[in-house]
């Protein structure tokens, strides 16, 4: 299964992805994933106590209508468009979802963030700790007929992504994005976990962690902090056409 080509994704940093940034990695990246976005009263409370300490978040008016704006102008780009979005109620990921698969976009749910505020509203890595409700918001997703990854963390304390992934994959995910942290060797284990598409993140930004994560069996990369650095995104391009050049049969 490939979700988009070429396997380099630009990673999600909240208050900053927008259809503007991923303009410019679009020569370079097969999927520019925008956000992230928080959709319902509980997060947009939490998103506004972060911005008062120097956080930057994306908090419009409408957040439906901004996913769909942010689609829109993502249409002519030549690149797969996905959100990550941060909620604790169903029906908001339901919607975004919907808005998704209208656009041939991946609707990526946020188990990662682990700011206080954030995990108190019950989502980001709050939800790596209660995978049945995660799983719930999966199936919401997919339900829609939307193409949907989980964003993840490893290091997470009491929460193993290796028995996670086949629970996210039974519920209907798509792809697991993996931030490996200092474990990039979990990106293997996930892998073999399960039959997802893994889009490997953490330190992606020379030949040497690309190769590193493609031979743990990762199907793409991803780059966040660099992801507006042209000379980093070329590396990592080059790097990742070079490597399934060498493993192809």
């Amino acid at each position: 299964m490939t979700l988009f080509d070429p396997p380099v994704a630009l990673a999600s940093l909240s208050g900053r992805s927008d259809a503007e940034w991923a303009e410019g990695g679009a020569p370079f990246a097969g999927c520019a994933v925008l956000g992230g976005i928080a959709l319902d009263d509980a997060t947009r409370r939490a998103a506004r106590t972060m911005v008062t300490r120097d956080r930057e978040e994306f908090l419009p008016p409408d957040p439906h209508n901004f996913v769909y704006q942010q689609l829109r102008a993502m249409e002519d780009l030549p690149m797969r468009a996905a959100v990550n979005v941060r909620s604790a109620a169903l029906a908001p990921i339901e919607d975004a979802a919907d808005l998704c698969r209208e656009h041939d976009a991946i609707l990526e749910i946020n188990a990662h963030c682990r700011q206080a505020e954030m995990c108190d509203a019950g989502a980001g890595e709050t939800l790596l700790r209660a995978p049945e409700t995660l799983c719930r918001q999966v199936e919401a997703a997919t339900a829609t007929g939307a193409s949907v990854s989980v964003k993840v963390r490893a290091e997470v304390d009491g929460v193993d992504l290796i028995s996670l992934a086949p629970k996210l994959e039974r519920a209907g995910a798509d792809a697991i994005h993996v931030d490996a942290m200092d474990s990039e060797a979990v990106v293997e284990s996930v892998a073999d976990a399960s039959g997802l598409f893994v889009i490997a993140n953490n330190g992606v930004r020379d030949s040497a962690s690309v190769r590193e994560y493609l031979e743990y069996g990762a199907d793409a990369v991803s780059v966040g902090r660099a992801s507006d650095d042209p000379d980093v995104l070329a590396t990592v391009r080059k790097a990742t056409y070079e490597w399934f050049q060498e493993a192809a049969p």
